[in-house]
């Protein structure tokens, strides 16, 4: 199959480089306005091109991956090279209903909203999935493809946007947890990297041992809070301070 990733910005680049990790196999080319930001592209190894159109026209797949603000009028631009393809837009924020009227001059074969995360490049991402239009077997192919990079899930808009809150968003919530951690480690006394590393590889093994046990997270805090212990009265001290109350407020908002 071959890809081509409009645009190359974090998103985008993110997708292409996981891509290519993840499915050697895939021909994938990655277009940006300026050949400077192709640079780091091509020494990985991927095709790059300044022509979205050129590139669009030689695949079988189009990832739209520009700015929400940017995306109708490269969508009109790539009108001449979308009949017959399989759309992806990983284009945050955009109704089901703008981006159908958006596509449907330009008789593509199927399209969908896919909304990974940054851990795309790392093959760990958690990418929700709403089509648009399209068959069983299209949106199999698009499942396919994503869950060589990590998690999916197919949902409806209403809980596209929420899957959006939670693990696109998200991971700048779980890295903010990982520095707060991290600083909350060096004023106990640890150095700086100690900390960092010590944060990241307890965030790492929390989630492990979740996806191991297929257990609620209620239960394994139960197993490490002794009656009377210390990590009881870290628990009830971050609850007083508005731990849970600002995750979800954040989320919300």
């Amino acid at each position: 199959m071959k890809i081509a990733v409009i645009g190359a910005g974090n998103m985008g680049g993110a997708t292409a480089l996981g891509l290519a990790a993840a499915c050697p196999e895939l021909g994938i080319t990655v277009t940006a306005r300026h050949a400077a930001t192709l640079e780091k592209f091509a020494a990985r190894g991927l095709q790059t091109s300044l022509d979205n159109v050129a590139a669009a026209r030689e695949a079988d797949l189009v990832v739209l991956a520009v700015k929400p603000w940017l995306a109708q009028g490269v969508l009109e631009e790539l009108r001449p090279a979308l009949a017959g393809k399989l759309l992806v837009s990983v284009v945050a924020g955009i109704p089901a209903a703008q981006m159908l009227e958006w596509i449907s001059p330009c008789g593509v074969r199927a399209a969908y909203t896919v909304i990974p995360n940054l851990a795309i490049e790392v093959g760990e991402s958690m990418t929700f999935i709403q089509e648009l239009c399209g068959t069983p077997e299209t949106l199999a192919t698009v499942r396919a493809l994503f869950d060589a990079v990590g998690k999916t899930d197919v949902v409806d808009e209403r809980r596209l946007k929420a899957g959006m809150m939670l693990a696109s968003c998200g991971t700048a919530f779980a890295l903010r947890y990982v520095r707060a951690s991290a600083e909350g480690g060096v004023e106990l006394g640890l150095y700086p990297k100690e900390a960092v590393e010590a944060a990241l590889q307890t965030v790492k093994g929390a989630a492990a041992l979740l996806e191991a046990r297929g257990t609620h997270p209620e239960e394994e805090i139960d197993r490490v809070t002794t009656p009377g212990g210390i990590t009881i009265r870290g628990l009830n001290a971050m609850e007083e301070a508005g731990f849970t109350a600002a995750v979800i407020a954040g989320l919300k908002a």
